[in-house]
């Protein structure tokens, strides 16, 4: 019989070793086990329930999924060292406008109205892109993580603030909130040890206590008459 445990699964660029670390220390009876996934693939495996929640990017189609948004990340051009948009250390979508932009198959950034001429040879993959744009083939917008997650010493990034940006967010099967999905969004959202073991029961009503009898005053008897 295969032992009980948490399976989480990540998408390329999500570094999730810090909620990893927390989890082991605070629930050392449930190990958690990470799954990679493709960004495309990674809201199926919730559905199919190869995995029990994912830490992915938001987009798509989210039917019968819950997610909660963790971050937003910061959307770079990687180019060669030597490229003229280098001279810059923050773009906008105008100074890519005459450039040739890389669009690979796994591509996380929706941006269809986006400057430049986007080549009509897709890459497989954005490491195979990163690879093309060292050829000086043309450029890539992606997500900073993947840029460090695929860094080359000849490549370099800028940020380019007005273009699309990819959210990171959890997510798992709706009205399948279990406890040790409330363990990790407390985790996630900062919470202490006390606040992350799941749901916890309602306390049950203090009972009331009955009241001590208050002592009776006492009767006055009636004024003796005077003779």
């Amino acid at each position: 019989m295969t032992s009980p445990s948490f399976r989480l699964a990540h998408v390329p660029g999500v570094t999730p070793d810090k909620w990893v670390r927390v989890w082991d220390e605070r629930s050392p009876d449930l190990p958690l086990v990470l799954v990679q996934a493709a960004a495309a693939d990674a809201a199926g495996m919730v559905r199919d329930r190869a995995v029990d929640a994912a830490l992915l990017r938001l987009g798509g189609d989210r039917t019968g999924l819950h997610a909660i948004p963790l971050y937003t990340e910061t959307t770079v051009v990687v180019a060669p060292k030597d490229h003229l948009v280098t001279a810059s250390d923050e773009l906008s979508a105008a100074d890519l406008a005459d450039e040739v932009l890389l669009r690979p198959l796994d591509d996380v950034i929706e941006w269809t109205d986006g400057p430049g001429r986007v080549s009509d040879d897709r890459p497989e993959s954005t490491a195979d892109a990163m690879k093309l744009v060292a050829a000086g083939l043309g450029l890539l917008v992606v997500p900073q993580s993947l840029f460090r997650l695929h860094f080359r010493k000849d490549l370099t990034s800028r940020p380019i603030p007005d273009a699309p940006q990819s959210r990171v967010a959890l997510s798992w099967l709706e009205d399948e909130t279990t406890d040790p999905i409330e363990r990790f969004i407390g985790i996630v959202r900062g919470r202490t040890a006390n606040s992350t073991r799941g749901r916890q029961p309602e306390p049950a009503a203090a009972p009331r206590r009955a009241k001590p009898p208050q002592p009776k005053p006492p009767q006055r008897g009636k004024p003796r008459k005077r003779r």
